[in-house]
């Protein structure tokens, strides 16, 4: 032992000697690294405790005991644009190439639960994303593609319960057993709060429709994830690694608390909680955020929460690559980029996988452009070998050393979280949203001080970074008057009295304070559009209006 603490202290003074690079060696998240990590780094280090063997608890190595050699991760490209005849085309084109789930991309209407004719929507429809205004839009979407078969992704939220309620409707017009179901909605609302702003009703309003939708799921479609807890967009919107991973567990820390005071049982609704994380530029830290992020999970929901099984007690998760580090300035370097991100996801056990386009940051994809995306991961899967292993990075010094550091710092922030008075109360006094404000100031900061290396923007620059000869997708106006078209078709041939009964159905079942999940199912089927139903209910719970923070 004497001769290693020889060699060690022989080492740091050759180090200390050394030159070194004239940069901060820190994370993203602005954590400083050390030169070198050995096993003094990992004292107290419990195997059993920290670690475990893939698919038993802590869950850190993963949450299968074959993970990827038992099955590769879902690869789930994000994708709509136009309508829905439009973005049935593109699913077709991703699904015969490969790709092995679907994930939907609203338009900013339907992100905010409008009609595409309503006035607000005007110059918007189809534009980011497909417009789904309803249950014809939905069984036109998944047209030729059976859906008791795929497994399909929503990124919603405002809206979530309506347009699940919609897919469910479509579904049943296929014919299929909706028992069958697989799938994930987002349904997240305390993070639109927190950061990305897409919202309808009040907190309190919109928490009980997330839980009458656990509590419908759970007895009518048990396969359907009901929630993706996410910390995607609260990174995206400027968060650090270490917040995005504290806010994210601490929201859904919020949600299981909701649905324990409506006295759901956590074995019923846990298994089917799933969350979807951020994979940006720092490998290591990345890795070590998602890997912690199963240990912090597991720990509180069986010891705070009272979790009995095993499988109420592990996080599943969806990724997606950061869009935010995606650069328009030299385009074909994000390719590069989301290798890396991509390759982060996989080493830190994701269950399914989106890996954004080069072209992001000028509009949506191309198909040329979202194929080299899918391709980037058929490479990882089948090339590279990584998926051999489970948790090839397991043992390290650093990758330890670093996570239990990821957890030791979401532990603290759950502390400060407390003290502002938990999640509701931090959001409605504008605390978390000072704190990623302040986190994306300093890193744009640090950016235009050269601190941090963007290649392309802000270093190794050729003069003509903002230019390209990408061929881009261009979504037309035909989207609008197609969908204008369509609702007004739909309005006249619809049975309006069933479709009036339906909204006063659903009205008074919100009036109740019972659950509306079933009554909203109805008015899909009775083909009620997406506005007519959030109207109904915002009737009856108001609209969420944000205070002024800042």
């Amino acid at each position: 032992m004497a001769g290693r603490k020889d060699q060690d202290k022989e080492w740091r003074e050759q180090f200390d000697a050394g030159e070194k690079r004239n940069v901060g060696f820190v994370t993203q998240s602005s954590e400083e690294v050390e030169p070198l990590y050995t096993r003094k780094d990992l004292d107290g280090f419990d195997y059993a405790r920290d670690l475990g063997n893939p698919g038993e608890p802590p869950f850190t190595r993963g949450i299968h005991p074959t993970m990827y050699r038992g099955r590769l991760w879902t690869m789930r490209q994000f994708a709509g644009f136009g309508t829905a005849e439009d973005t049935n085309q593109r699913y077709k084109f991703l699904l015969g190439r490969g790709q092995t789930g679907l994930s939907v991309a609203f338009d900013f209407p339907t992100l905010m639960g409008y009609d595409s004719d309503h006035p607000r929507s005007e110059g918007e429809v189809g534009k980011c994303g497909v417009a789904i205004s309803s249950t014809d839009d939905m069984a036109t979407l998944f047209d030729g593609i059976p859906m008791e078969q795929i497994s399909t992704s929503m990124t919603i939220n405002g809206p979530a319960a309506m347009l699940f309620a919609f897919y469910v409707a479509a579904a049943e017009r296929q014919g299929a057993d909706i028992a069958e179901l697989r799938g994930t909605i987002q349904n997240d609302m305390l993070k639109e709060y927190m950061a990305q702003h897409a919202w309808i009703y009040p907190v309190e309003p919109a928490l009980k429709i997330i839980v009458d939708v656990f509590e419908w799921a759970a007895k009518h479609t048990p396969q359907w994830n009901t929630i993706s807890i996410s910390g995607y967009h609260i990174r995206e919107a400027g968060a650090t690694a270490v917040q995005e991973l504290a806010f994210t567990l601490a929201n859904g820390f919020s949600y299981v608390e909701h649905a324990l005071a409506r006295g759901l049982d956590i074995e019923s609704f846990a298994p089917r909680l799933s969350f979807f994380w951020d994979v940006h530029n720092d490998f290591f830290e990345e890795i070590a955020k998602m890997r912690a992020a199963r240990r912090i999970w597991f720990r509180h929901l069986r010891e705070k929460y009272g979790a009995k099984s095993d499988r109420a007690c592990m996080m599943r998760f969806h990724c997606q690559t950061a869009g935010v580090s995606l650069t328009a300035q030299q385009p074909m370097n994000n390719v590069v980029r989301v290798a890396y991100q991509a390759l982060a996801a996989v080493l830190a056990g994701a269950q399914s996988l989106h890996t954004n386009s080069l072209d992001e940051t000028l509009a949506l994809p191309t198909e040329e452009a979202v194929q080299v995306a899918l391709r980037t991961q058929q490479i990882l899967a089948y090339e590279t070998g990584v998926a051999n292993v489970i948790d090839p990075l397991g043992g390290s010094y650093f990758v330890e050393s670093l996570t239990n550091r990821m957890e030791e710092d979401a532990e603290r922030l759950f502390a400060e979280i407390e003290k502002v008075g938990g999640v509701v109360q931090g959001i409605e006094r504008g605390w978390f949203q000072r704190q990623i404000a302040q986190s994306s100031l300093r890193f744009q900061h640090e950016v235009e001080q050269k601190r941090r290396i963007i290649v392309g923007v802000n270093e190794f620059t050729e003069g003509s970074e903002n230019e390209h000869d990408l061929e881009i997708l261009k979504v037309t106006d035909a989207a609008d008057t197609s969908q204008r078209r369509q609702l007004a078709a739909l309005r006249a041939r619809r049975d309006a009295s069933r479709a009036e009964r339906a909204l006063d159905a659903l009205r008074s079942a919100a009036a109740a304070e019972a659950n509306v999940v079933g009554p909203m199912l109805d008015a899909a089927r009775a083909d009620c559009t997406l506005f007519e139903i959030r109207h109904a209910l915002e009737q009856v719970y108001g609209a969420y209006r944000e205070p002024v923070f800042f």
